[in-house]
């Protein structure tokens, strides 16, 4: 919400500078985001004190070579008034006593001839003939706006010779306001909390009116069909009135709160919200049908099945059972709390006029604007809580506004349907238990000035001297937001200072800690990850089906689970639960290709799985790894990045090595195994050497048809890894254990094994571990070889075989032993042999 301190200041004195005014804003719970200045130092173009000022027409004659310029004299309170060339089609020859406002030579203003906000300065020129170099200036050459249309006419009572910065210059709070401080959403209501900061006094508004028209019961009654949805509704008539613009302090003030001002009866409507935080409405009172009662007759009501509205923004609005409406006898006349309808709005010829100030049930109205996209200031009020006791109040201030600045004649008596008046929320606090809670020493008398500055009542119950004593607060009508004595001591902590309350440490013994085992092992593999070159990702958990069916070749059985489906989807791309992180990765992943060579990234996160015995979806942890692009980062010495190798299918399974022997998980098998989403042939299953041989994921190269369906690169492989995090988390050993740095050298030796072309690797390595017992340190295969020199259907397996000892150096013989023993293992459960 904007807050211009000039308006602000007719309600509190302002008695602390701007930037710490914010600052005690927001330590209290009113969090001021930006400050901007207008006009005045710290804004991008303050108006100079010296070169504009606010000038008054003396006369204005047609320029003698120009039918379309017009010379202007202008007293700005120098003495000597000064001729200016325009060519603003708001003025005209003979015209006089306008007050404008004058720039001067050397001026800084934004150039009303060019889009945006481009600055120039004045400087001396001939236009037709004659020397200019000041200028009578537009609301765009001053940065008030983007009219141009013609120059800034000021009220009569504009100061002349006074410096623009002087008397338009403003500054103005943008306050972020939360649903815990929906109170603070009008000019008085940020006045109490500054009031209650900087101990001051709030100045209402008047609220006086003159009424002397016919008795309003006469000719309108109200009917409220259901109080829950509208608690309190007040009607006003005024008759006779004069539509036209507002006042210029009216439009301004307006302007500043990024409102656009419209006519004198919509301003003050708008103007009454902006100010109390109550909206109103205006009707044009002769547009409300008399039907069968043969009374004019305002109903309140929910929507009919097939009724309709215009609304003022011109749309034909499907009305829904939920939506609250103000209807005549005849049919709808607004969305209520909404928008206005479109036949009942004032007109040009409107001349009598219904106000209206009533309440609204909060949810259905945050329910309607959401259903029909109307965000209007006077829902963004009513969707967060507005009191019923403040209609009356907006009711007689619009009044008020309406009888000085559109004339005309009251209706005697205001309309006031109120079945259920809302009681006062009174609550008993006690001094001790707030200085308890706060940690601080607060004396009682503290905490009461603080709650009456608030508008809070205070009585004493108790003799203060006792531990007994409390206060019983009586909440203001203005405040929702008053339950227990718990908002109490949060009104005394915020208005106190949350910077007063010391520090102090826990004197309690501190409780025991117990670690979250899903979480830790989490970040484990996170940090093994990014140790690995990868980074993490966080995607929607919200998807849709057709989303996540593109990870499936076309043809391949689809997920037939069903999904958990949101009944209010934000948008049609996020209607349901995710059951895969495939989809959102892969999506990151092109995204990312589109502007780097190499992309290497990873996301943990859960998928949403229903189940039969409960209503909530079983959450699943998973591990995602998506890969694809240059092995390495381009460099100098790399060359060009067209000529780096890609990343392939081994480039993935390194990561995973790493990341398992990272967890210390031990004996893994690698299984060739087929997916939808991933390339025949290039397909691993890894599984722990448990007794259930537990699947942990599976990983391999991308489908060229998935990616062809997700717009990858078809240069190079895309990788992908799918994880159960929580079959993981099992496999991954609680304890492991750590061996000294060896004092005695290893032995290294060679051994190609010739087996059928149908044996995995795999197999062959764990054959060769199993044989060579605690000595044997690291198996490693370095080559494979098929060809004239091996037998056809056959394959050479080359392993470079490390043993060592930690307690001797080993000895040919040792060694020898161990080969033997190796290839009695291999050619025994695998029917290999040695090549020589």
């Amino acid at each position: 919400m904007r807050v211009p301190i000039s308006w602000l200041r007719e309600y509190v004195e302002i008695t602390l500078p701007i930037e710490q005014l914010a600052e005690r804003l927001t330590l209290a719970g009113l969090e001021v985001e930006h400050i901007e200045y207008v006009g005045l130092p710290g804004s991008e173009l303050p108006w100079d004190r010296d070169k504009i000022f606010v000038g008054q027409l003396l006369k204005v004659e047609r320029h003698p070579n120009a039918d379309r310029l017009l010379l202007v004299t202008v007293d700005y309170g120098a003495g000597q008034p000064i001729t200016v060339v325009t060519g603003a089609p708001n003025i005209r020859p003979g015209d006089s006593g306008q007050k404008v406002v004058l720039a001067l030579k050397g001026a800084r203003l934004y150039d009303g001839h060019k889009e945006g906000k481009v600055i120039m300065t004045l400087k001396e020129a001939t236009l037709r003939g004659i020397k200019n170099d000041s200028m009578v200036c537009s609301e765009k050459e001053l940065g008030l706006s983007d009219d141009h249309e013609g120059i800034l006419i000021l009220p009569e009572d504009a100061p002349v010779g006074v410096p623009l910065a002087d008397y338009l210059g403003d500054v103005v709070l943008e306050i972020a306001i939360l649903p815990s401080t929906a109170r603070a959403a009008s000019i008085i209501g940020v006045a109490r909390e500054v009031a209650a900061l900087t101990g001051q006094t709030v100045r209402y508004p008047p609220m006086d009116v003159c009424a002397e028209g016919d008795p309003v019961e006469d000719e309108l009654r109200i009917e409220i069909r259901d109080p829950k949805l509208n608690p309190r509704f007040t009607a006003g008539v005024i008759k006779g009135v004069a539509l036209g613009p507002s006042p210029f302090w009216m439009q301004r003030r307006l302007a500043l709160c990024g409102m656009r001002a419209i006519n004198n009866i919509v301003d003050i409507s708008n103007y009454v919200m902006l100010e109390l935080g109550h909206p109103t409405h205006a009707f044009d009172l002769d547009a409300i049908r008399v039907g069968p009662s043969g009374v004019r007759t305002i109903i309140t009501r929910t929507a009919q099945p097939g009724e309709t509205l215009i609304t003022l923004d011109g749309q034909t609005r499907m009305l829904q059972p939920t939506d609250i409406l103000v209807c005549d006898e005849v049919g709808p006349l607004s969305i209520a709390g909404v928008m206005g309808g479109a036949d009942s709005e004032v007109k040009d010829a409107t001349r009598n006029v219904l106000f209206e100030a009533a309440s609204w049930d909060p949810i259905s109205i945050r329910k309607t604007a959401r259903h029909h996209n109307l965000h209007s200031e006077a829902s963004y009020r009513f969707s967060r809580g507005v009191h019923p006791a403040l209609a009356m109040a907006a009711q007689r201030r619009g009044l008020c506004l309406l009888q000085k600045y559109a004339g005309g004649v009251i209706s005697r008596g205001i309309l006031d349907a109120y079945p259920s008046p809302a009681k006062p929320v009174v609550v008993g606090l006690h001094p001790q238990r707030v200085n308890k809670v706060l940690g601080a020493e607060i004396p009682v008398e503290e905490m009461a000035r603080i709650l009456r500055a608030l508008e809070f009542e205070i009585t004493a119950d108790g003799d203060a001297a006792t531990s007994q004593a409390r206060l019983i607060v009586t909440a203001p009508a203005h405040r929702l937001d008053i339950e227990g004595e718990h908002d109490l001591i949060e009104e005394i902590a915020r208005i106190y200072g949350y910077d007063r309350i010391p520090e102090t440490l826990m004197a309690d013994a501190l409780p025991p800690t117990s670690g979250n085992a899903e979480l830790e092992f989490e970040e484990q593999v996170r940090d093994l990850l990014v140790g690995a070159g990868l980074q993490e990702i966080v995607t929607y958990r919200l998807t849709t089906p057709e989303q996540e069916a593109r990870t499936y070749a076309p043809g391949a059985p689809a997920d037939d689970r069903p999904y958990v489906t949101l009944a209010n989807p934000i948008n049609p791309e996020r209607t349901v639960m995710r059951h895969t992180l495939v989809s959102g990765a892969l999506e990151t992943l092109a995204a990312n290709l589109r502007h780097r060579a190499r992309v290497a990234l990873f996301e943990i996160g859960a998928v949403f799985l229903p189940t039969s015995d409960s209503l909530l979806p079983a959450e699943k942890p998973r591990l995602v790894i998506a890969m694809s692009g240059a092995r390495a980062e381009p460099s100098w010495r790399s060359g060009s990045p067209a000529n780096s190798p890609v990343m392939d299918f081994y480039d993935l399974k390194g990561v995973i090595e790493s990341l398992l022997d990272g967890l210390h998980i031990g004996e893994v098998t690698y299984e060739a195994t087929t997916h939808p989403t991933y390339h025949p042939g290039r397909t691993a299953l890894v599984r722990a050497c448990d007794a259930q041989r537990t699947p942990l994921g599976v990983f391999g190269e991308l489908h060229p048809r998935v990616r062809e369906a997700w717009a990858l690169p078809a240069d190079r492989p895309a990788l992908i890894a799918d994880f159960d995090l929580e079959a993981l988390r099992l496999a991954t050993p609680k304890d492991y254990a750590v061996r000294d740095v060896p004092r005695f050298p290893a032995v290294i030796e060679d051994l190609a094994i010739v087996v059928d072309e149908s044996v995995p690797a795999d197999a062959v390595a764990q054959a060769i571990r199993q044989a060579g017992g605690a000595l044997l340190r690291d198996v490693r295969l370095f080559d494979v070889y098929r060809g004239e020199q091996i037998a056809s259907g056959k394959k050479s397996l080359a392993y470079s075989l490390s043993y060592q000892a930690e307690d001797r150096t080993l000895t040919d013989k040792d060694v020898e032993k161990l080969r033997a023993k190796i290839i009695r293992a291999v050619e025994g459960q695998l029917g290999a042999t040695v090549r020589r």
